[in-house]
């Protein structure tokens, strides 16, 4: 069974050349970071236990910082010990936030480190077990070495521009996801946690099987059960009918369209004209003398391949951050040749009934019998009606 989930994790992944990834010790090296450093650009120095801690704080709650090597919370086996791989220091803190601990390692000279962590997953997979490192909790900062336990924790520290060190050559870096040069040939870096169980960072070239694996009540066998169209933005400002605040409060006026607030963001940023789409209006009450109420957005879509494409693109950039999509972002519901941006379950509900289904790019989804659930335009995406946080029936 464990070959069978490494090989799925695998599978349709874009090969990071001789991008290994290691369990146990390791460091990686930040984005576009030299060589010579292979530290991430941007990252604070860290020569020190409490320099460590100190910048880990600023991405995790890295707490009650230990040092004793018989501390419990240090792993055993394969986490290096002081004068190993050219370690001085090693110590661990919690995590209070996400529930795991982080050990920490400060070699005196990193290049060492990694070829001695390499030499180290080189010889466990001569051993025997050739798929070591594939899922590595080894993350490298400037001058430090991080091992969280949670993937939480390790997902935080990337967003700080620490890198995974990866040492097995089988290891598969997807889309989307930096790729590194370490100090020792043969191991890369990256911002991509791979997990065994998935809850590390998505995978966005995992292909999406709309069929779920058998036939389900709802879905169609090929093709479409249909979608709305209209041929303007007045026809759709009709069809959505009550389903948002657009009878007596709306607008195509380009400055009214622009608004948007902290409860209700678009899912099109930036120009509309990039995302396909040719015509736009704003429903709701923008911002006044109170906050803006139940912001909306109707487009006439002109390419809807362009608009799938940027939309999907946008959630895998959320995702990324914690592995859930914000709620105060519109989830973009789409026809034939028109699409609504909104993030009121009600409103989706009614748009649901008028035939609109929801792009939905997260990596994994698959819903219930009963539920609609289609190809979309682009890969790694469906059109569904079912939201896991707000199912109906």
């Amino acid at each position: 069974m464990r070959i069978k989930r490494i090989l799925a994790t695998t599978a349709a992944l874009t090969c990071l050349a001789v991008l290994p990834a290691c369990k146990g010790g390791g460091q990686a090296a930040p984005p576009d970071a030299p060589a010579s450093s292979a530290a991430p650009a941007g990252a604070a120095a860290a020569g020190s236990l409490a320099e460590a801690q100190q910048y880990m704080r600023e991405f995790t709650g890295c707490e009650d910082l230990g040092s004793k090597p018989d501390d419990p919370r240090l792993p055993s086996g394969d986490f290096p010990k002081v004068g190993q791989w050219s370690v001085t220091e090693v110590g661990v803190c919690r995590d209070g936030r996400r529930q795991g601990n982080i050990a920490i390692a400060v070699p005196k000279d990193m290049k060492a480190f990694q070829a001695g962590y390499k030499q180290y997953v080189t010889d466990k997979m001569s051993g025997g077990d050739g798929a070591y490192g594939l899922f590595s909790n080894v993350l490298v900062g400037k001058g430090f070495v991080a091992f969280p336990t949670n993937s939480k924790s390790a997902m935080a520290l990337l967003q700080g521009n620490m890198r995974v060190l990866v040492c097995n050559p089988g290891g598969r870096v997807p889309e989307g996801y930096k790729r590194e040069k370490p100090l020792v040939e043969g191991c890369g870096l990256t911002d991509f946690f791979a997990t065994e169980d998935g809850s590390g960072s998505p995978n966005f070239e995992t292909p999406q099987d709309p069929a779920g694996g058998g036939e389900k009540l709802g879905q169609p066998k090929t093709g479409s059960l249909g979608l709305p169209r209209a041929g303007s933005i007045a026809e759709l400002r009709k069809l959505v009918g009550n389903s948002m605040d657009c009878e007596k409060h709306f607008s195509t006026d380009p400055d009214a369209v622009a608004i948007e607030s902290i409860d209700y963001q678009p899912a099109v940023k930036g120009n509309a004209l990039d995302w396909g789409i040719t015509g736009r209006a704003l429903c709701g009450q923008p911002a006044g003398a109170q906050r803006a109420v139940n912001l909306s957005w109707l487009d006439t879509v002109g390419d809807m391949k362009k608009l799938q494409t940027k939309a999907k693109a946008a959630q895998q950039a959320d995702l990324k951050d914690d592995g859930k999509l914000r709620a105060t972002a519109s989830m973009l519901l789409v026809g034939e040749n028109i699409a609504v941006e909104t993030n009121k379950p009600s409103s989706r509900f009614d748009l649901y009934q008028r035939q609109f289904l929801y792009l939905n790019c997260v990596p994994g989804f698959s819903a219930p019998s009963g539920y609609r659930l289609e190809k979309s335009q682009v890969e790694g995406c469906v059109l569904t009606n079912y939201e896991p946080e707000h199912p109906v029936g």
